[in-house]
């Protein structure tokens, strides 16, 4: 390459980095403006009018329980579809602990709102995540309710206060409300920890009639179609946002939005189990006792919103008895600690995908690791060094096959040239070459083959790790899931792998050549918008490699024994 067109490429490379970047400001950033704003905290007493003390019923069979035979569509609407309208005018109940921001619904006693203090809405913003919100932008909401003598009916409840904060030395927060249905005194009680995004949802009901009556505790959570404001573009690849379900026979299946539109979903009875609405990073999920039977199905509303739900057996509390009912509900990250702790295989939510056997132990050593270093950048270096330890035995098998190949190159370009006509005799005589001098022609791509299975599952791994969100590394490098603003590390990259590609071989075909050596280029490209943790891990990896294969390289070209005594035509 002349002098001249050395210095056309290098100003047009950095104008076309300066592109890159100021596009990535413009228009590679979340728009967080869109998110919708906070509910409004109402401190005033609710008053006879606007809570009344009744049974109300909406008139849209907003908690109607299907059969396990028929279709959810077919017995009702799921969940009312209250209007921003209608429920601005009411008091919502205001609690606040150390890692949850909810309100509360007296009609219905529905979770209508959850931030989450611990996780901020962006790196640089001081509002708090939010989770769960019902207005114009968003709809997605957890809801409860009872099914009384058959009637699938909204209670209007009387709350004690309307504002809730849980003390520095408390640990342990209860929310009851009140309502008297047709004679059954009922009590619903929310009962929020210190440190814990799970919220005990219970029924209290005392039967003060002279009949016998049924109720069962019904679940749901309603989304609309709306996209997920913690998910970003990494070139095509998302995280899942939708619906899931766990019983003893299926331990995690999803269920699509798209499905539920369709109704593609056959109502089930299980022990136990669970049901989700999953995005990227968060999750709210119902909990039922595990030790009851449980009616799991799917539906819409009058909104049109998605919906999944539960529904508990009947319990039959007689004349002047008491039963309670309830279940668990969790909203907040997706960290496997805590969903363990709420119900069995909710930590699958952490969905890594189908090489989650891979991805789960590796994720296990990174947290180990953290443990120690107490900085996930440099924990996701330490482990890429010890899985490039542990690779080593098999690395080292290819980078002498290739090492080889790069010393003998010579001998196989003469034997090309000479029997470049007869492309029969000349793979004979190559493959006479290769095992005289025991080179495996494929064995320069065992470590891609080898480390593929490990990238792909540290890459589920890392984007679904909500314990990178927002951790700093060093530097510029303030948030580790999400691309480096200024694409530094996938340049260090590209020019590790550029590195890399000087140690190997030159392909016989010359259009083989030209591919490989493009392939820096490209994957540059594709690494511009990988989380910066994946990119950490690759990086290193390159670095390693190539000092790995310069080493071996080096061992193999001193060696006078290779090569030796080759037949010269």
């Amino acid at each position: 390459m002349d002098v001249k067109r050395l210095l056309l490429l290098i100003p047009l490379a950095v104008l076309a980095y300066l592109l890159v970047v100021q596009w990535n400001q413009d228009y590679g950033q979340p728009n967080y403006d869109s998110v919708p704003e906070t509910t409004q905290r109402s401190n005033s007493a609710p008053s006879s009018n606007s809570v009344p003390s009744s049974n109300v019923d909406d008139g849209e069979g907003g908690l109607a329980v299907p059969s396990t035979t028929s279709q959810p569509n077919a017995v009702g609407e799921g969940i009312p579809g209250d209007t921003e309208s209608e429920t601005s005018s009411r008091d919502f109940i205001a609690v606040t602990t150390d890692v949850l921001d909810v309100r509360i619904d007296p009609h219905g006693g529905d979770i209508v709102y959850a931030a989450l203090p611990q996780h901020k809405l962006s790196l640089d913003s001081e509002r708090n995540y939010v989770l769960l919100s019902d207005n114009s932008s968003r709809s997605y909401v957890a809801r409860s309710g009872l099914q009384l003598d058959g009637q699938a009916s909204r209670i209007a409840f009387t709350p004690e206060n309307t504002d809730y904060r849980l003390g520095d030395n408390d640990e342990e927060l209860s929310v009851d409300l009140t309502a008297d249905v047709n004679g059954v005194e009922v009590i619903k009680r929310l009962t929020f920890e210190r440190g814990s995004y799970a919220v005990n949802v219970n029924y209290y009901l005392a039967n003060n009639t002279d009949a016998p009556v049924s109720a069962r505790f019904i679940g749901q959570l309603a989304r609309d179609n709306s996209p997920d404001p913690s998910s970003g573009v990494s070139m095509g690849m998302n995280s899942y946002l939708g619906a899931a379900y766990s019983t003893p026979d299926a331990r995690y299946e999803k269920i699509d939005f798209e499905d539920i539109q369709a109704s593609n979903f056959e109502n089930r009875e299980a022990l136990g189990g669970w049901i989700a609405i999953i995005q990227h990073y968060f999750v709210s999920a119902w909990a039922p006792p595990q030790d009851q039977l449980n009616l799991y199905y799917v539906t819409t509303d009058s909104s049109n919103r998605n919906v999944v739900a539960f529904a508990g057996p009947t319990s039959s509390i007689a004349a002047e008895g008491e039963a309670t009912l309830g279940a668990t509900l969790y909203m907040g990250p997706k960290i496997q600690d805590y969903l363990e702790q709420v119900a069995p295989n909710l930590r699958l939510t952490v969905d890594y995908g189908w090489l989650w056997f891979i991805a789960n132990p590796l994720f296990w050593l990174l947290d180990k690791i953290h443990d120690i270093v107490g900085n996930w950048g440099w924990s996701i270096v330490l482990l890429t060094v010890l899985v490039k330890t542990v690779l080593f035995p098999l690395s080292a098998k290819a980078y002498k096959s290739m090492g080889r190949m790069r010393k003998l190159g010579p001998e196989m370009q003469r034997l090309k040239e000479m029997y470049g006509d007869d492309r029969q005799k000349m793979s004979q005589e190559m493959m006479k070459f290769y095992q005289k001098e025991k080179i495996n022609p494929l064995g320069g791509c065992l470590p891609i083959v080898i480390q593929m299975p490990v990238f792909i599952a540290l890459y589920w791994m890392l984007l679904e790790s909500v314990e990178l969100r927002h951790a700093p590394f060093i530097f510029w490098i303030q948030d580790l899931s999400v691309k480096d603003p200024y694409f530094i590390l996938p340049i260090l990259m590209g020019i590790s792998m550029f590195v890399q590609q000087m140690l190997n071989p030159t392909p016989p075909d010359p259009m083989q050549a030209k591919i490989m050596k493009m392939l820096p280029i490209i994957f540059t490209f594709f690494f511009l918008w990988f989380p910066a943790g994946l990119v950490i891990y690759w990086v290193v990896n390159n670095i390693i490699s190539v000092a790995q294969q310069y080493y071996i390289t080096r061992k193999i070209e001193n060696d006078p024994t290779i090569g030796k005594g080759m037949k010269t035509k």
